[in-house]
């Protein structure tokens, strides 16, 4: 008995031993009989199939990876479909995009009718551009001239503008003085015109306070008119009517100041123009020789974000004869046509002074085009204060203007007034 209990103590003691060693991570030298210590050293189900799953992982990282290469690598910009990409230059050529051939639908004169031009346009160093341009109408206005352009200077606080050109008109109409002239009295005459010209517009602070000056050499070569109205030698005399027959050639200065805050002359919806500007015409001969102040107001107030727009636009003009000189009845303001009292002829009315007053609703209707709602009203008199506010010439309208987001360069409009209707084509803004 005493045997048989020793025996067992070393058995139950061998396996106690073997049981612990297992426990703390030691491999036994044999192989283990008892169920128990097996299932305690067999390892977990979980950590036998971890490092499949990372494998796995690995293999799905580089497997986007390559997809990823091989899409970078055939990347290409998209391509405009062959109508979109017509439809974008003949945007940019109309409404006055950054390419070398460009349309110029600016006439010769006012009263030319309907115009047809193009321009080009090179850059001679990275700000600096020359542009060549000319138009014609079907009365035979014609106009050819190169623009230099320096938008640049003094650090981008001015501007300078140089024009060499030429221009025709056949047919321009003048029907009297005054308020009391008729449609009926209409004469037509002809001119050709040389000229050359720089300014320069300096912003001192590159805000709204601008000052403009510069100078022109120009001749005008009076003829007879065309077209089916009378010539106008057949109906005035030159001692009835002054400057008859004259070519003066004028050293033209110009210099003025004012405000303006508008995003762009030829295209805004806000700001406002507030300008003074002073012109001195020397004849080269000492006879036609005059001088003239213009006083102009534009403002744009925005309604609703700019999606409605009033614009009001006031212009006074007079003109002053030098000593023992006379003003050519050509050189006077004048006002009618296309761009103030649009429903009445160009140069409907002519004196030493006048009087423009415009007010307009514009409705944004996208982002290309316009519509207006307008009211033109006008006097001319002999004298300043002739200038009233009664009596005025006047007429109202709807107009569609084709934009850019700083140029006009198609204005259709329709206008009536006491004299009938009037049909407008212009290549600019009213104001």
């Amino acid at each position: 008995m005493q045997v048989e209990d020793s025996v067992k103590r070393v058995v139950t003691c061998c396996a106690v031993t073997a049981a612990i060693a297992a426990g703390l991570g030691a491999r036994p030298a044999a192989a283990q009989t008892p169920s128990n210590v097996s299932a305690a050293v067999s390892p977990a189900p979980d950590a036998a199939a971890a490092p499949d799953d990372q494998t796995q992982e690995a293999s799905r990282a580089d497997l986007i990876e390559q997809a990823q290469s091989q899409k970078a690598a055939a990347l290409a910009p998209a391509k405009r479909a062959k109508a979109e990409e017509y439809i974008t230059r003949a945007g940019n050529a109309f409404l006055g995009g950054q390419i070398r051939w460009h349309s110029f639908f600016h006439s010769a004169y006012a009263g030319g009718g309907f115009t047809l031009g193009a321009g080009y346009t090179k850059f001679v160093s990275p700000h600096n551009t020359l542009d060549t341009r000319g138009s014609i109408t079907f009365t035979g206005y014609k106009r050819i001239e190169t623009e230099f352009i320096a938008p640049g200077l003094f650090d981008r606080r001015a501007t300078l503008n140089v024009i060499g050109g030429w221009r025709e008109a056949t047919q321009v109409g003048f029907y009297g003085f005054g308020m009391t002239s008729t449609v009926d009295a209409r004469a037509n005459y002809s001119f050709q015109q040389p000229y050359g010209s720089a300014m320069l517009e300096l912003r001192p602070t590159r805000k709204v306070f601008v000052m403009r000056g510069g100078f022109e050499l120009t001749q005008w070569k009076q003829a007879e008119g065309s077209g089916s109205e009378p010539s106008i030698e057949t109906k005035y005399t030159p001692e009835a009517l002054p400057g008859l027959g004259a070519q003066p050639v004028y050293f033209h200065t110009a210099a003025g100041i004012g405000i303006d805050s508008r995003t762009a002359a030829g295209y805004t919806r806000q700001g406002g123009l507030y300008a003074v500007t002073f012109h001195d015409f020397t004849d080269k001969e000492g006879v036609n020789g005059f001088q003239e102040l213009d006083y102009e107001i534009v403002q744009h107030i925005p309604v609703l974000r700019d999606a409605w727009v009033i614009s009001l636009h006031g212009l006074l003009q007079t003109a002053y004869s030098k000593h023992d000189e006379q003003i050519p009845f050509f050189m006077m303001p004048s006002i009618g046509g296309g761009s103030d009292l649009r429903a009445y002829a160009s140069w409907r009315l002519r004196d030493l002074n006048s009087l423009l007053l415009q007010a307009e609703w514009r409705v944004l209707a996208n982002r290309y085009l316009d519509m207006a709602v307008f009211y033109d009203a006008g006097r001319v008199g002999p004298y300043v204060k002739s200038l009233k506010f009664d009596e005025l010439k006047n007429d109202v309208g709807l107009g569609f203007r084709f934009h850019g987001p700083a140029a006009t360069p198609l204005r259709i409009e329709l206008a009536k007034g006491n004299e009938g209707f009037g049909l407008v084509f212009a290549a600019s803004q009213a104001f």
